[in-house]
């Protein structure tokens, strides 16, 4: 048994490491040249087809959410009909 807490011991040791093994691009300075752009979009549609594609779904879904909210209360306030 001491030698699995040993060997449990060893690899958690090794897999939480502190050192990189390689080296991200700083892409910082690129981003905000992109989002500082003055070319008349939003900020959060300046990310490309991305963002448009999640600023769209998020609309629809936010309407189709609001309709049916709407509808489940008109339903909701009406009367039952008796049998």
């Amino acid at each position: 048994m001491w030698r699995n807490v040993q060997a449990l011991r060893q690899i958690s040791q090794r897999t939480i490491s502190t050192a990189s093994r390689r080296q991200l691009e700083n892409k910082v300075s690129e981003n905000q040249k992109l989002f500082q752009a003055d070319n008349g979009l939003p900020v959060h549609l300046k990310g490309g087809a991305k963002d448009s594609l999640l600023y769209r779904t998020t609309a629809g879904l936010t309407l189709f959410g609001t309709m049916y909210t709407v509808y489940y209360l008109l339903v909701s306030s009406m009367p039952k009909k008796p049998n």
